[in-house]
């Protein structure tokens, strides 16, 4: 099976002057359930090259296993550090999608043509699509073959908006995934702040924070090996 994994290639936090990007244990967590089960994993961004790294993800008190791992691989270093541009890549070449999060998507995923062609490719065709965390950002401008939001109808899930508040980023963020998902008709759950909740909807799996990112890739595993 080939999975691609697309990242942010944004890495300014609004006007705080602040840094984002993507966040280390979404992208670490499922690459290694993808890894582990022998999928063959392709790295994209909107930019290519290296995608910037949220600094919060990468503190001491952030640090997990995958996280750890991550650091020590240096085949997976050197496919970070080079991803293909969204423009070159042909969805008929992989099996599934997956999208980390980080607060940089809300800002370049969320509205980036190629990326919304290849989530309406995959979805058109019955391949699971993975979202996690701010990276259903990517979801906003994406429709059904009918022309309705991706999600209206559907079960999903993603970063809330008391998760949010507790981060003190709700006035800084373009929209609110919350917000953004209700607005569009998803059928919107949450669980407790900062553990693991996922949604599965046909092929549509979502998670709502970083806790959540390997259920998330485990959920598409399972989709894929039936």
């Amino acid at each position: 099976m080939k999975i691609l994994m697309v990242l942010t290639s944004h890495y300014r936090l609004g006007n705080t002057g602040q840094k984002t990007g993507f966040w280390l244990e979404e992208f670490a967590a499922p690459y290694y359930v993808f890894k582990d089960t022998n999928f063959q994993v392709t790295l994209a961004s909107p930019a290519g090259g290296q995608p910037p790294v949220d600094p919060k993800s990468d503190d001491p008190d952030s640090q997990t296993e995958a996280i750890v791992r991550l650091k020590n691989d240096d085949e997976a270093m050197e496919l970070l550090a080079d991803t293909q541009r969204l423009q070159s890549l042909n969805p008929e070449n992989f099996d599934a999608i997956f999208y980390p999060g980080g607060h940089g998507p809300l800002w370049d995923l969320a509205g980036d043509f190629n990326s919304i062609a290849l989530l309406e490719a995959f979805y058109r065709r019955g391949k699971p699509v993975g979202l996690v965390c701010h990276g259903l950002a990517a979801l906003l401008d994406v429709k059904d073959p009918d022309g309705f939001p991706v999600v209206k109808g559907k079960k999903v899930t993603g970063f809330s908006n008391k998760e949010e508040n507790l981060v003190h980023l709700s006035e800084v963020v373009p929209f609110t995934i919350e917000d953004m998902l209700n607005t569009q008709g998803g059928l919107y759950s949450k669980g407790d702040a900062w553990l693991s909740h996922i949604e599965v909807d046909g092929n549509l799996v979502t998670g709502q924070n970083p806790a959540s990112s390997k259920a998330a890739a485990e959920a598409i595993v399972q989709l894929l090996q039936k």
